[in-house]
């Protein structure tokens, strides 16, 4: 890293307080919102947290073809949602109508840029990307009212939560042994931030035999595990962007989610 990036690196507390609020703040919404509304209350929380990742990301990411992004997010946002709340059984498979006509739309979108159109593929790939954010996030829809999966919705969250919180608690005290030069995360906040999770999952579990705990434990340990590995993956764009504001926080602690989301759905699958 050269001397002027490190001279521009954000200090440790402006890297992981306003990401720490933030995420404390999506796993209230997506878990306190359903508890008193229901359904429709977790499609709103969740739109909203959507729509806000949407913002963020274009403006912190500098994606070309500003307008264009936002509205291209937005659209792959509720209609991933409604394709996941409106039947009656939904399928993380249906969202490729989303995901298959917003990469041509994003292609023609970069296209019709004015020229020179400078960063056109880093544009493309960060619209791509956001895509995929959004859809995965939809992932959390899949419940469908029934009472044991909107539990092990609820579930998820909070061991995201939880894992991301202290992960970046622990990184803010005592980011060691460092992962990388200018990136202020430790091995020791990542290993934290697992078994967190995986006492939130274990705690949360219903109560039975061993086979229970093992397995709630182990589901845990792998949600935990791809939300803190893919915080330490946003702290790598907050060091190359290094900028105070809203909307790294938000990149920062939506994201994980995005990434926990179709692991835990998964797990849920292969348990039953």
């Amino acid at each position: 890293m050269s001397h002027s990036a490190l001279e521009t690196e954000l200090p440790r507390a402006a890297h992981h307080l306003p990401a720490a609020g933030v995420v404390v703040v999506v796993t209230a919404l997506l878990v306190g919102v359903p508890a008193v509304a229901g359904d429709p209350g977790r499609l709103a929380a969740l739109l909203v947290v959507q729509l806000a990742l949407v913002a963020a990301w274009v403006t912190a990411t500098g994606i070309r073809g500003f307008v264009g992004s936002l509205a291209i997010g937005a659209a792959a946002a509720i209609g991933a949602d409604l394709l996941m709340a409106l039947p009656d059984r939904p399928q993380p498979g249906m969202l490729l109508v989303v995901l298959g006509p917003g990469l041509l739309v994003a292609v023609l979108h970069q296209m019709a840029r004015p020229a020179p159109r400078r960063y056109l593929v880093a544009s493309l790939a960060g619209v791509v990307m956001l895509l995929c954010v959004v859809a995965a996030l939809a992932v959390l829809l899949t419940s469908a009212g029934d009472a044991d999966a909107d539990r092990a919705v609820d579930t998820t969250v909070l061991v995201v939560g939880v894992a991301l919180l202290v992960g970046h608690l622990v990184d803010l005290l005592l980011p060691r042994p460092q992962i990388a030069l200018g990136v202020p995360r430790g091995l020791l906040a990542l290993l934290l931030a697992v078994l967190a999770g995986v006492a939130v999952s274990v705690l949360r579990r219903t109560p039975g035999e061993l086979v229970d705990s093992l397995s709630a434990a182990t589901t845990g340990a792998a949600v935990a595990g791809v939300a803190a590995l893919v915080a330490v993956g946003a702290s790598y764009v907050v060091a190359e962007r290094p900028q105070r504001g809203w909307a790294l926080p938000v990149v920062q602690a939506v994201v994980p989610f995005a990434a926990a989301a179709p692991v835990a759905y998964a797990l849920a699958q292969t348990s039953l």
